[in-house]
């Protein structure tokens, strides 16, 4: 079997796309008319160092993921099993999944990028060498629990994303023994609770677009499993608030058997990360058992100190959408054995408990 992943923002670079845009003119044109300038001379000149902005960024790398996806198609012949993206690149994967023509993407991706470019006042920082729960009890312990986890790229290379403060004031915590704390070139804090104005008017945007029927399995930055049917305006809207879940949903594909992930576009960062994820991994022989017991006992743990802290009635936030006041209306409980939630009175549903936020 067979994946192909699109990178997102932060692989861009440029002299990107250099022999697509002659192969594909009449999409180029396209691209240039959308976007009221020449996308080649932007990847390829960046004449204006523009290319590193994220309303110049998003369109760029969408155009050459793109490019590189129908270069593929050329050369094969056929279409994979499955397509996932990192971010940005989800939208380059519904593409090729068909569920909107390459015009339609690129000017959602353009609306994206001006939302996305709008956010200030945020920043984002990889933590390397610490586990999820380490993160979370430091993060705790220091009463910066306004600081959101925003990338799971591996399970040892963890994002997280807040107010340019509270970042910094994070950095110290996360230079002790092998911590790595590495300040990413953003403008905001993406996928966290503070892009909650941009995902309101991004999804406001999307209810103008007609979504076809996707002929290939998308795997959800969002759900780290295959898209559910009529879910792509929902998605699309939650992934700018929400984790981007790409180890587990690497781990996911990896559970099927001989499964190959090609990185699609420019560069090799996710090509790195599922080199990454597979080690963590380790013998293919036991990977979807232990993957299931790793996602079990932290869900489990989570379920435990959410009890132990947080009583029945409860009022909370959600930090991937607007839902109101919340109350919680049991103790969370362990889901399907491995998603830890808890349900909600009067919106008689369960929320994920990663996604929920106590409110004083």
């Amino acid at each position: 079997m067979r994946a192909y992943v699109f990178p997102g923002q932060g692989s861009q670079q440029k002299g990107m796309g250099a022999s697509l845009f002659d192969e594909f003119e009449e999409l180029t044109r396209v691209a240039d008319a959308v976007l009221g300038y020449s996308v080649k001379t932007l990847c390829l000149e960046d004449p204006d160092n523009l290319l590193d902005q994220t309303q110049y960024t998003q369109p760029a790398l969408y155009v050459v993921n793109a490019l590189s996806y129908y270069h593929k198609l050329r050369e094969t012949g056929s279409a994979p099993d499955f397509v996932a993206g990192h971010s940005l690149g989800e939208f380059n994967a519904l593409l090729a999944a068909e569920a909107f023509d390459f015009e339609t993407g690129l000017r959602l991706v353009q609306k994206r990028g001006q939302l996305m470019a709008e956010a200030s006042g945020g920043a984002m920082a990889a933590v390397l060498n610490a586990s999820e729960k380490e993160i979370r009890d430091i993060l705790e312990e220091n009463h910066l629990q306004s600081v959101d986890l925003a990338n799971f790229n591996t399970s040892s290379e963890i994002v997280l994303s807040g107010r340019r403060a509270d970042i910094e004031a994070a950095e110290p915590l996360f230079q002790a023994g092998n911590h790595l704390f590495v300040r990413l070139k953003t403008s905001g804090a993406f996928h966290s609770r503070y892009m909650e104005p941009a995902r309101a008017e991004f999804d406001d945007f999307l209810s103008s677009v007609g979504f076809s029927d996707l002929r290939l399995p998308v795997v959800s930055n969002v759900t780290a499993r295959d898209y559910e049917e009529g879910a792509i305006r929902e998605n699309l809207a939650n992934q700018m608030v929400s984790i981007v879940r790409w180890s587990e949903s690497m781990e996911y594909l990896l559970g099927y058997e001989d499964m190959e992930i090609e990185e699609l576009g420019h560069g090799n960062v996710l090509t790195k990360l599922v080199r990454k994820i597979r080690r963590e991994l380790g013998d293919a022989a036991d990977r979807p058992v232990r993957v299931a017991k790793q996602r079990a006992a932290n869900a489990e743990e989570m379920v435990r100190r959410w009890n132990e802290e947080h009583p029945v009635g409860t009022p909370v936030r959600s930090t991937v959408g607007d839902y109101g006041n919340l109350e919680t209306s049991t103790e969370a409980v362990l889901l399907f054995g491995h998603r830890a939630a808890v349900y909600m009175r009067g919106y008689r549903g369960y929320f994920d408990l990663n996604e929920l936020e106590p409110v004083a």
